[in-house]
C-alpha cells in the first residue's frame, strides 16, 4: 500500500468496509447501498468533472455479523491495495449487539478509521463514515428493550462522529432515517430491504460525489 494520492487517469476506485449493512444481507447485489450509490454516480456523469476517470464497482470487505475486531482481521486477510479514491466505513452494530461497552468501541474504531485513511492515500477527506442504523425498530427486535438499543446506538454513533470529525473524514448520519424504516426489511426481518438502502443512498451519494469531484 502506498501513501500517495490516487493517480489513475482511467478509473476511480472505491473501498467499502463494514458488516451486513455494507454487504447487503438478504438483498440482491444491485440493491446494496454501495452499488446503488455507484450506479447513481455513473448515471450522473462524473466524467465531465473528473476527466477520463470512471468509477469502478465498489470493492467490499464486509461480512454479516462482523464486529470491529473481525473487520480488522478481514482487512488483514484481504490485503487491499490502495490508494483508493474513496473509502467508506460503517461498523459497530455487532459490537453493540454483543453488549460490548461503548468505551471499548473507541480504540478499535479509531484503528479502523486510521486504516481507512491510509487506504485513501493518507487523505482523510477521501473517507466517508456512515452512522450505524437502529436495528431496534425492526421486527426482529420484538420483545427487546428498543429504547435501550436506541440509547446505546446513539452513544456508539456519537463516538464515531467525534472520531470522524477529529480526523477530517466526512460523516453521514443515516440513523434517524433508519428509525422510520421498520417495515422495510429483508426476509429475515432484521436487515434493510433494497428500498430502505435506496433511501440511504439518497443521503450517502452527495458525500461520495463530493469526494470524487473535489479539486
Amino acid at each position: 500500500m502506498t501513501s500517495d494520492a490516487p493517480q489513475s487517469a482511467s478509473s476511480m476506485r472505491w473501498l467499502a468496509l463494514g458488516d451486513s449493512y455494507t454487504i447487503g444481507e438478504g438483498v440482491e447485489v444491485s440493491d446494496r447501498w454501495p452499488h446503488q450509490v455507484a450506479d447513481r454516480l455513473r448515471a450522473d456523469s462524473l466524467e465531465p468533472k473528473v476527466g477520463a476517470s470512471q468509477l469502478t464497482t465498489p470493492e467490499i470487505i464486509a461480512v454479516t455479523g462482523w464486529t470491529t475486531d473481525e473487520l480488522a482481521a478481514g482487512i488483514a486477510s484481504a490485503s487491499p491495495t490502495g490508494p483508493y479514491d474513496v473509502v467508506t466505513l460503517l461498523i459497530g452494530v455487532n459490537d453493540q449487539y454483543r453488549e460490548r461497552a461503548v468505551a471499548d468501541y473507541r480504540e478499535p474504531f479509531r484503528s479502523l478509521l486510521s486504516q481507512a485513511i491510509d487506504f485513501a492515500g493518507s487523505d482523510p477527506s477521501r473517507v466517508v463514515v456512515v452512522s450505524i442504523p437502529d436495528w431496534g425498530v425492526m421486527p426482529f427486535a420484538e420483545g427487546r428493550d428498543r429504547a435501550e438499543i436506541a440509547r446505546q446506538l446513539d452513544q456508539y454513533n456519537a463516538l464515531a462522529k467525534e472520531e470522524a470529525e477529529r480526523t477530517g473524514a466526512a460523516w453521514v448520519d443515516i440513523t434517524p432515517l433508519s428509525r422510520t424504516q421498520g417495515e422495510l426489511t429483508a426476509p429475515d426481518g432484521l436487515h434493510p430491504s433494497g428500498e430502505a438502502y435506496r433511501a440511504w443512498a439518497d443521503l450517502i451519494t452527495p458525500a461520495v460525489h463530493a469526494v470524487l469531484t473535489r479539486q
